[in-house]
């Protein structure tokens, strides 16, 4: 594919091991060229290739990688992480509906094509650019995408937990833009947990320091590791907490086990491990992604019940960590409005979406429409209900 005006040419590749760790990086992450973290690593090359080589995407799993790679004068300048999907699994954007009512209209809904980071709910940009080509990079890859939805007969391009400032353009370039809502905590420059508390009422603040305390007493001890304090068998714990999460929820585990072998060889520095071990073996434990402003929660598991653990592992153990290392946001995954009286408040995440009936996609847009204003409205409500304190007076 090529763009007339600027004589950019767009590349599909059916892998990461097409294109060489640094050209992707200088799009994705151009921020890293200085030796610090990425914004999020999810777009590295080295977390989709992880994907790719473990098996949890390819053959068989209803993701097929098809990336967009443009260049002008045979230089990569902007990338994009495309899958061809044949179902709507592992995306936290639900198209269910729209997938019963296009095929009861007589359509063939899948496949579709996903700009999307599988199984991983956390905002980021989806069109990577090289510093200076923000616009034309974008525009040349969103093109891309539609021209190949139009040319082989592909029912919808879908573009999911992109950032605002990229929902916005590709709403003006005619998307449609979906609004959905997470739950987030803010540093608001804590010191330590205890300002954190402080900023809370104290109903709340009391709730709070009992659930820490009811979590500590579990017979056992609590520990956040990252880097090279991660052992190579602390995978094979993981692994079986991942499982009981994954069997509960979708049936069965999106990631394979090679994933997490390969997670430690080349991402264990942008990885914060958490685990509870009890009589000498670790009994939960909840997986965290560090990148340059924000842990990012992914999953959780125990072999045990105890109470509040899930709370201590998944959301107060990633505020501590945020606060020490000056990180300003903890996203804690999709859903749970449980996570409001524990300090996380609701914000609203974005989607673009492309399809291709014209009938199909005018009551799509219309009910965007509708939801947009429905998801302004809770997260308005919800808001109301956190646990700070308002005008500096406590609310008992």
């Amino acid at each position: 594919m090529d763009t007339t005006e600027t004589q950019i040419e767009v590349e599909v590749l059916p892998g990461l091991a097409h294109i060489p760790a640094g050209e992707w990086d200088g799009c994705a992450c151009p921020e890293a060229a200085d030796g610090g973290r990425p914004r999020d690593p999810f777009t590295t090359h080295r977390f989709l290739s992880a994907l790719e080589e473990s098996g949890s995407v390819g053959p068989g799993t209803g993701w097929r990688p098809s990336h967009l790679v443009a260049r002008l004068d045979g230089r990569p300048i902007a990338t994009a992480p495309l899958y061809v999907k044949s179902h709507s699994q592992g995306e936290y954007i639900f198209d269910h509906s729209w997938a019963h009512a296009y095929e009861n209209a007589g359509g063939d809904y899948y496949p579709k094509l996903q700009i999307a980071v599988p199984f991983t709910p956390a905002t980021g940009r989806r069109f990577l650019t090289r510093p200076g080509y923000e616009a034309i990079g974008s525009s040349a890859l969103t093109q891309a995408a539609v021209q190949l939805a139009a040319n082989n007969g592909i029912s919808s391009v879908h573009i999911t937990f992109c950032t605002a400032r990229e929902a916005g353009e590709g709403e003006a370039m005619g998307l449609m833009h979906r609004r959905s809502q997470q739950f987030h905590w803010e540093n608001a420059g804590y010191a330590d947990f205890d300002a954190f508390l402080a900023a809370l009422s104290s109903r709340k603040r009391k709730m709070i320091r009992k659930e820490r305390a009811t979590a500590r007493g579990f017979g056992g001890t609590i520990r956040s590791l990252t880097g090279d304090d991660i052992r190579p068998a602390h995978w094979d714990d993981f692994w079986a907490f991942y499982q009981d999460t994954g069997a509960r929820k979708w049936g069965s585990p999106y990631l394979t086990r090679d994933f997490f072998d390969i997670l430690h060889e080349t991402m264990r520095n942008d990885v914060m491990l958490v685990l509870a071990e009890r009589h000498g073996t670790n009994i939960a434990g909840a997986l965290n992604f560090i990148g340059r402003d924000t842990l990012f929660g992914r999953y959780w598991g125990a072999l045990e019940h105890h109470p509040c653990l899930h709370f201590e592992a998944c959301y107060y153990r990633a505020m501590d960590f945020a606060i020490a290392q000056g990180l300003a946001t903890v996203e804690a995954g999709a859903q749970g409005e449980h996570k409001i009286a524990r300090g996380y408040l609701p914000v609203s995440t974005h989607s673009l979406h492309w399809v291709a009936d014209p009938g199909f996609a005018r009551a799509v847009r219309e009910f965007l429409i509708a939801e947009s204003r429905a998801v302004d409205e809770e997260n308005e409500i919800l808001t109301s209900y956190g646990p700070f304190r308002s005008s500096g007076r406590d609310h008992d």
